[in-house]
């Protein structure tokens, strides 16, 4: 059985991470630079980062890959190692994981790509499933054990997402970002979310 259908089955509820990026500013990381180079440059900041969290008894963390669909990593000219660098988010994740004393989970952080589908940015859904699909083929290839579709903001582009990891073989989550007037940056409201997910 997959790890995270096993856990959620075991247990009761799942204490996951948090403040990855605070974390890495605090590990010397710069405002603008991409953070998933240091998959591979600083491998040893990243296990570190992961292993304080398994250490303050995380059931689940995410990897080092928010940004890392070819969209985001074309900003940086690094468009061309996003199996590269995924792979590696999840291969140093796992190595954290099957070291813990108890199940730990290794979920695939997938953030938004920065780009707005048509007709509201020139973005296809067609270019964002396949950015999406590279960059969820590299995380399974590192051994992650659930793809986690993270703080998406356009309904247009969480289903792109979707229907890129639908076929890699493992179980996905996916949440939304809502602002304090309870809506997403397109104006998707956790009513809208719920309402589509059932429909799913």
């Amino acid at each position: 059985m997959n790890n995270f259908l096993k856990i959620l089955q075991d247990k009761d509820h799942i204490l996951a991470d948090g403040a990855t990026g605070t974390n890495l500013f605090e590990m010397g990381l710069e405002t603008g630079d991409p953070p998933e180079p240091w998959n591979l440059d600083y491998r040893d900041r990243i296990r570190s980062l992961h292993q304080g969290f398994v250490d303050a008894g995380s059931d689940l963390f995410l990897t080092n890959s928010f940004g890392g669909t070819s969209f985001r990593l074309k900003l940086h000219n690094l468009e061309s190692r996003v199996f590269e660098l995924n792979k590696a988010a999840g291969t140093v994740a796992r190595e954290v994981a099957d070291r813990a004393d108890r199940l730990v989970i290794v979920a695939g952080s997938m953030g938004p790509t920065g780009e707005m589908i048509e007709p509201h940015g020139l973005m296809t859904s067609a270019e964002a499933t396949e950015a999406f699909k590279a960059q969820a083929e590299g995380l399974a290839e590192g051994g992650v054990d659930v793809l986690w579709l993270e703080t998406m903001y356009s309904m247009e582009e969480l289903e792109a997402a979707l229907d890129a990891v639908k076929d890699i073989g493992l179980p996905v989550c996916a949440t939304m970002s809502f602002d304090t007037a309870g809506k997403t940056m397109m104006g998707i409201t956790p009513a809208n979310l719920a309402l589509r997910a059932k429909g799913a």
